[in-house]
């Protein structure tokens, strides 16, 4: 059984992802909290040590470390055979979804959920446009959702997990309620959480957290 450490801080939902990808598959890892607001991933150490593109999560395996969530998920995915595309045609919509999610849902929401959530003074007109942004992002998963399961179909898959991340945290954080605002985006995160094993980022990644200034 290969040796996992994953460096993270609890708030990632980049982490979370990788936590809880290992976490369904069975697997153990041993939590390195990282000090990301005391911004030790802008060090030239700990970039030259841990990741030299800077960013949290790191995934150690036998001590070889990987970076960059999607590719890690697709590999644990082959690695475990759970959670991948059973066919051509679901790699594909994997994929699309996948990459979305990176381009699109995950970039905006992880970035307007630090500005809103953990930045003491953030630019309204910055959140306002994140915010537009995002409720159309939202409303095409919504959409989507309204006729599928899960990202790809019938069962879950890492585009689940990848698109879900960051939108499973509490609504003071996202400032969104969900089952008011995207109900087949609500049904779909309970269906996630209904998965036998499954965790919140909070009950997976310890460690102590950011401020709060809302």
């Amino acid at each position: 059984m290969p040796n996992y450490r994953l460096h993270y801080f609890p708030e990632s939902g980049n982490s979370y992802k990788l936590a809880l990808m290992l976490t369904l598959c069975g697997q153990r890892f041993e939590p390195v909290w990282t000090d990301f607001g005391g911004g030790v991933t802008r060090s030239a150490e700990w970039r030259r040590t841990v990741n030299e593109m800077g960013e949290i999560p790191v995934l150690e395996e036998d001590g070889v470390r990987l970076t960059q969530t999607a590719p890690v998920l697709l590999k644990l995915a082959e690695q475990y055979g759970r959670f991948g595309a059973a066919s051509e045609e679901e790699k594909f919509e994997l994929l699309r979804w996948l990459f979305w999610d990176n381009h699109k849902l995950t970039g905006y929401m992880a970035t307007y959920r630090f500005q809103r959530t953990f930045t003491p003074s953030p630019d309204p007109h910055v959140l306002a446009y994140f915010r537009k942004r995002l409720d159309d992002f939202l409303s095409i998963l919504d959409t989507h959702l309204q006729r599928n399961a899960f990202a790809i179909g019938a069962r879950p898959t890492i585009a689940d997990f990848s698109m879900a991340a960051y939108l499973h945290y509490p609504n003071d954080e996202t400032g969104y309620d969900f089952a008011a605002s995207h109900p087949a985006i609500s049904a779909w995160l309970s269906r996630i959480a209904a998965l036998p094993g499954w965790k919140s980022a909070y009950d997976l990644l310890p460690g102590k957290r950011l401020t709060h200034y809302v």
